[in-house]
């Protein structure tokens, strides 16, 4: 899908893109064409731009992930949504596919995580774990279906992995994620977790912004959008 047609938001000063699965926000060792490769391609010829076009990554998502990703179209805006998102005035809201009984279908999680650099991966460990990182999320069930669970998410920090991390470690693995966990991988090596929605005080026209997020279409997000009608 072009990327005109999946941008959610767009003025002088922000971007906002519905990220699909497939894609990679920024630049790593595999080379492969990057989301932010795209939005500037985007901006330099709609705008009929000469020369370098700007274009800055707020904050990113992983790969096998979907879902709202922002850029910024100049240094200002680009400063102060930094800044929105290190005084936690960003609200953020995933959706997360499960299919392992829920134990408890609403709750808050707090573990200490510890990143793995080699391997790029994230644990649960000890408090006094020298590295180790606090993470905070709620979660409540909105959906299921004869054989999956859609969660609704609310981190309250953005640890590496962390919603991953933590709902596999309370047995309930997000479908697709074999990284942490779950049984087989989903075809095209995504996994079922989409950044669903944002919402912030736009930094620069200081107007409410309240931003949804469609999933990929596929049979179990397609099931559980009807069930949670949405």
């Amino acid at each position: 899908m072009k990327l005109a047609n999946r941008i959610l938001y767009e003025d002088n000063h922000l971007l906002i893109v519905n990220k699909l699965p497939s894609e990679i926000v920024q630049g790593d060792k595999t080379g492969d064409k990057t989301l932010l490769d795209d939005v500037k391609a985007y901006i330099k010829v709609k705008y009929n731009k000469p020369g370098a076009v700007y274009a800055g990554l707020i904050h990113r998502l992983d790969r096998p992930t979907s879902g709202i990703v922002m850029f910024a179209k100049t240094s200002k805006a680009l400063s102060r949504m930094n800044k929105l998102f290190q005084d936690k005035e960003v609200r953020k809201t995933y959706w997360a596919v499960v299919s392992n009984d829920l134990k408890v279908e609403s709750g808050l999680l707090e573990n200490y995580l510890l990143k793995t650099e080699k391997n790029n991966k994230s644990r649960v460990t000890k408090p006094e774990q020298k590295g180790a990182k606090k993470a905070t999320l709620s979660y409540q069930l909105i959906a299921k279906s004869k054989s999956y669970y859609l969660l609704e998410v609310k981190p309250k920090t953005g640890r590496h992995h962390q919603i991953r991390v933590q709902l596999s470690y309370i047995g309930n693995p997000i479908k697709g994620d074999v990284k942490y966990g779950y049984k087989r991988a989903n075809e095209n090596r995504s996994i079922h977790l989409h950044a669903r929605s944002i919402q912030f005080i736009h930094p620069i026209k200081k107007e409410e912004i309240n931003i949804t997020a469609q999933p990929p279409a596929d049979v179990v997000w397609d099931a559980l959008k009807t069930s949670q009608q949405c």
